[in-house]
């Protein structure tokens, strides 16, 4: 294992294919990564490495905004440490449409790092992702501690490490993305964590089952995380579809988020053998008791009631496949 920062030598990748023209899509994880910047700064959870990913809004964003990212980030975080525990990190974890995430640095710190740790994005939102690593060392610096060969896969939509790895591919094209992993060295025998947040809500709900279908067909033992809209048929729903489609953004995928149960059901029909769900206001109402009171000190929230709308609107979903002899299926809130 490498013992200091060291300027290895890149070697060149395959190139990748052209990026989509989805600028409504790639423009929602630009809003996700400052909303959660700006929890951040003002003390809904720690963590020291999105700073260095995504600049910091000058405009306040509402308190149910930021306590709903708090619920999102506890939920996903609570579940994929589950994941970790049972398979005690012999494993890896495959995040969809990761964006500015800072999962991976986390984990380094928590010391809970999977095998390998992969993240798959858009190529445009990838490439600015590894030009932040490149530059600060706060980034590379754990990347390259971990990596004992002598030389990075690295080019301007992929960089490929013994514990990391990121890469330019779109999710629809399912031929593309298996084989960009299979170059990075994914191991199908490992047991195997998948997240998607809000990632499947923007394919058409034949896409976004390709790929629940790859990803229970592709490995043994596996667990999928999708959080993302619910209970999209009401008022507020059909608001919140309005919004966004102001905004050049059509939530393809939305007929699939009608309630927990069609959630459940479209894991259940591609491959999952078990399938949970929960929406956002019941999930916040199981929050230790100590944590709620911490974050509801941080602002005065004047209306519970906008907050419940809203998170009665977004759901934590996982599936499991395999991992009888793990206890994977006992993994629950």
């Amino acid at each position: 294992m490498a013992t200091s920062l060291r300027r290895p030598s890149f070697t060149s990748c395959s190139s990748p294919s052209n990026d989509t023209d989805d600028e409504g899509v790639r423009g929602t994880c630009e809003d996700a990564s400052i909303c959660k910047r700006f929890a951040v700064s003002i003390g809904y959870w720690h963590d020291p490495y999105i700073q260095h990913l995504v600049r910091l809004s000058k405009e306040r964003k509402a308190p149910e905004i930021n306590r709903g990212y708090f619920a999102r980030v506890y939920g996903v975080d609570q579940l994929m440490k589950a994941f970790l525990r049972k398979t005690e990190c012999n494993c890896q974890i495959l995040n969809l449409g990761a964006g500015m995430d800072t999962t991976f640095w986390r984990l380094k710190d928590e010391d809970l790092l999977p095998s390998k740790y992969f993240e798959v994005d858009f190529p445009m939102i990838v490439t600015r992702k590894l030009h932040s690593i490149k530059l600060k060392p706060v980034l590379s610096k754990p990347i390259l501690d971990l990596h004992s060969e002598d030389t990075l896969q690295i080019d301007g939509h992929m960089l490929d490490s013994k514990r990391y790895c990121i890469m330019g591919a779109d999710l629809r094209d399912i031929p593309e993305l298996e084989e960009k992993l299979k170059k990075c060295n994914m191991n199908t025998q490992l047991p195997t964590l998948l997240i998607a947040e809000c990632v499947l809500v923007y394919m058409t709900p034949e896409q976004s089952a390709n790929l629940l279908k790859w990803a229970a067909n592709s490995f043994e033992t596996a667990m999928f995380i999708n959080y993302e809209q619910v209970n999209m048929d009401d008022r507020f729903g059909q608001i919140m579809i309005e919004n966004l489609r102001r905004r050049q953004c059509d939530l393809a995928g939305v007929e699939t988020c009608k309630s927990l149960e069609s959630q459940k059901e479209r894991l259940l029909s591609n491959g999952w053998e078990t399938a949970s769900a929960i929406d956002m206001m019941n999930l916040y109402s199981k929050l230790p008791r100590a944590e709620v009171s911490r974050i509801e000190s941080l602002e005065f929230l004047d209306e519970m009631e906008l907050l419940e709308q809203l998170m009665q609107h977004y759901c934590l979903c996982w599936a499991t496949k395999g991992g009888g002899e793990l206890g994977l299926k006992e993994i629950t809130y």
